[in-house]
Parts: C-alpha cells; structure tokens; sequence
C-alpha cells in the first residue's frame, strides 16, 4: 500500500484504537478473577473455550441467554455511576439460564459508544466481573466498538450474553410433575432491578426530584444511588435446590412483571395464584404507585414489586426449600399456589 503523508486517520474519523488497547489491558485482570473450572478466563484470542467435562458435566445440553440493562443505563450515564450496571448486565443473563435449571458458565460483553471513556468502560466491566463472581461464571471475552455518530456524547449501550449447561433431563419446567396445589416461592428482589426504568425516569421527571436528592423511600441514600441498586443474582443459592429435584418449575421476573412472567414456567391447564398480601409491598415500589398514580395492575404487569425470582414447589418440600434459602441468606416466603386455569 503507498503511504499518504497527508491521508486520514481511524483517530480523524473518532476511533482511538490505542483508547481500546488500554481498556483491554485493564479488563484482564478482572477476566482472570472470574477464573472457574472448565475456563481459563483469558482474553485475546478469536474465542473461548470451555471444557464441559472439567465443569463436571456428562451427558450436558447447552442453553444460551442474552439480555441488556434497558434505559437504567441513563441514570448511570446522567449521574456517573457506572460501577454497578455490570452485574444488572450479568444478572439478566444469567438468572433467566437458571430459570431453565442451567448452570451458568462462560459470559460475553458488548460494549458500545461513541467515544471511548477507558475509565468508564473499567468501571462497567468491573461491575461485570463482580457479577461473574457472583453466579459463579467466567468472563471470557467480549467486544467494544466506539462508533462516532451512533451514539452521542458519553452516552453508550450493553449487551451480555451467556452460555449454561444442565444435565440432559433435567431441565425446567418440569411441566409433567406440576400439579394444582403445588406452591409458589417467592425470593425477595433488591428493588426495580433492570426493568421499568422508563416508567421510573417519568415518575421521577413527575416528582421534581433530581438524581442528587435524597430518596423518599430509602434512609440516608440518594434517589440515584436507590434506583441503581443492582439486580440480585440468584444462581449460588437455587441451583443446588434445583440439582436436588425439589424444584419443578422457575421463573426470573423481569419485564412483565407478576403478570406475564410466571405463566412461562407453568404447564397448559394450571395457573400461578398470588397472594398479594403474604408480602409487604417495598417502599420504593409504594412511592412510583403513588407518585405516579400507577394502579395495582400496571405495577404488576411492570415491575416485579419486590419478588425477583419465583420457585414451583410440592408442598411436601417447601419447608425444605425455605430453609435451604433462608440458610443460604436468599430472604423467601410462600408467596402463592398452583391452581386449575
């Protein structure tokens, strides 16, 4: 190729391919700390392998999940606070693979924006590691593309997508073994986690209030810090309830709420009945109702109105399933049954 003293340059067109070689190199470690058998964790190659047999699999089906964080990205972006939108990346994936009774293993990030802030970005893909962490999966490589003109400003976008495995048999629901009068557990979310935002920003445009202002509802926190709350990952103390048999169905309540979400999980011919009175509705879900004048409907068909992940149980194994949880720190109720649609 004859060289052009004067030509045009990738960093002319606003790509700084040296900003993405940084950012590479300050991720790795964190990859590294995400370490689990079955995977090495290390970045730079066209892809990852993971070895199913050291992950102790022997006759496994994969089951692959893909998800984003939604328009909570715009209070993280507004306010700066990009440390804890990672593990919402990383939950979103991962909770929906254990809803199918999979285990996670391996996850992929993309990251886009318009111009590359390498210490957003670190903290971002710091927030990712942790949640690896926490569902016990390795961070195994990812993709960032700065594309000038797509995205305005500091503004950029996230995917994640992750790959579980189970034994071949032993995936959720178990449609077959449910039954009217098998119960419905309910564990206990951490707030909106990732679903609503657009909903919440318009109630908090409504309320007057900006990001910096305390929280109604939350003592000694800022409204931001309150609606940035990560999404809980439930893969440590569900899984080995669900390699045990004592799970028959399971849902991640995300976008549609108690409403939409639960009837994913149940067989052709019952229905989830909730009492809504076995659990206090959270403070923060009682203050968008009410600022918002949002009726009971609309909230449950929004948000999942403080129940992050639901549980279909025979009666007989609740007590041990509670207690399972309950010992494992994951708060859980009773929170509904199983009856003929």
């Amino acid at each position: 190729m004859t060289d052009q003293p004067n030509g045009l340059t990738y960093a002319d067109a606003g790509v700084d391919i040296d900003a993405g070689e940084r950012l590479v190199d300050a991720i790795k470690p964190l990859a590294k700390s995400t370490r689990r058998p079955g995977a090495e964790a290390s970045l730079g190659g066209f892809g990852a392998l993971f070895d199913l047999k050291a992950a102790g699999f022997e006759d496994p089906l994969i089951v692959a999940t893909t998800d984003g964080v939604g328009t909570k990205l715009k209070i993280a972006i507004e306010t700066g606070r990009h440390d804890e939108v990672g593990i919402d990346l990383v939950a979103m994936c991962v909770n929906d693979l254990l809803a199918q009774g999979a285990e996670p293993l391996l996850f992929l990030d993309y990251y886009a924006t318009g111009k590359l802030d390498v210490d957003a970005a670190r903290r971002v893909v710091t927030g990712i590691a942790e949640g690896c962490r926490r569902a016990g999966c390795a961070l195994v490589g990812g993709e960032t593309a700065e594309m000038p003109g797509m995205y305005s400003g500091g503004d950029y976008d996230l995917a994640g997508f992750s790959l579980g495995a189970l034994e071949r048999g032993k995936a959720l629901p178990d449609l077959d073994a449910q039954a009217a009068g098998d119960v419905v557990i309910g564990l206990a979310s951490s707030g909106p986690h990732s679903n609503g935002y657009s909903l919440i920003r318009k109630v908090v445009e409504a309320s007057g209030l900006g990001w910096a202002a305390d929280a109604p509802f939350a003592k000694d926190r800022s409204l931001a810090q309150a609606l940035m709350e990560p999404t809980r990952i439930y893969v440590k103390p569900v899984l080995p309830l669900m390699k045990s048999g004592l799970i028959k169905g399971a849902a991640h309540i995300t976008g549609g709420g108690l409403i939409e979400n639960p009837p994913r999980c149940v067989a052709e011919g019952l229905k989830a009945t909730f009492d809504w009175d076995s659990w206090p509705l959270p403070r923060i879900f009682q203050w968008l109702a009410e600022t918002g004048g949002i009726s009971d409907h609309e909230m449950r068909r929004t948000f999942n109105c403080g129940v992050g992940f639901i549980l279909i149980v025979a009666p007989e194994n609740v007590e041990a399933v509670l207690e399972g949880l309950l010992n494992a720190g994951e708060p859980a109720f009773v929170c509904g049954q199983l009856e003929a649609a």
